[in-house]
């Protein structure tokens, strides 16, 4: 066996593992979504407090239909911040890191899993 191939089977393992734990388990997500389930709606086209989750993954921040966004939220819009696992994980940690003057009052998720079942529970809801 040559030195490199037990260092290389480890980072093919950690690399799956890694990979496994970022897509989530989307009932788990559901239940997550619970503290979103105050402001905003997944399984419909409908606004509440917040704009529906209804196929936001794909979506330019700050252009749902009939939602009132902040003029922040908009400008991200308008820079090109389009919602995707990437953007809508590092929005979920830190909303008002991601998008400064947004009026979403939401603290964030610190825990990198439930984001992870979230966005799972999420995509069930996007065209994507």
């Amino acid at each position: 066996m040559r030195f490199w191939e037990p260092v290389s089977a480890c980072v093919i393992l950690c690399m799956a593992g890694s990979a496994l734990a970022q897509e989530g388990d989307a009932t788990a997500g559901e239940t997550v979504f619970k503290k979103c389930a105050v402001c905003h709606v997944v399984d419909k086209d409908t606004n509440k407090v917040g704009p529906s989750l209804h196929g936001v993954i794909g979506r330019t921040a700050g252009t749902h239909a009939d939602y009132k966004y902040s003029t922040a939220m908009i400008d991200a819009g308008k820079g090109g911040l389009v919602w995707n696992e990437t953007t809508l994980r590092d929005y979920l940690h830190n909303p008002k890191a991601k998008v400064k003057g947004t009026k979403m009052v939401f603290p964030g998720l610190k825990d990198d899993t439930e984001i992870s079942n979230l966005l799972a529970y999420l995509k069930q809801y996007s065209p994507q």
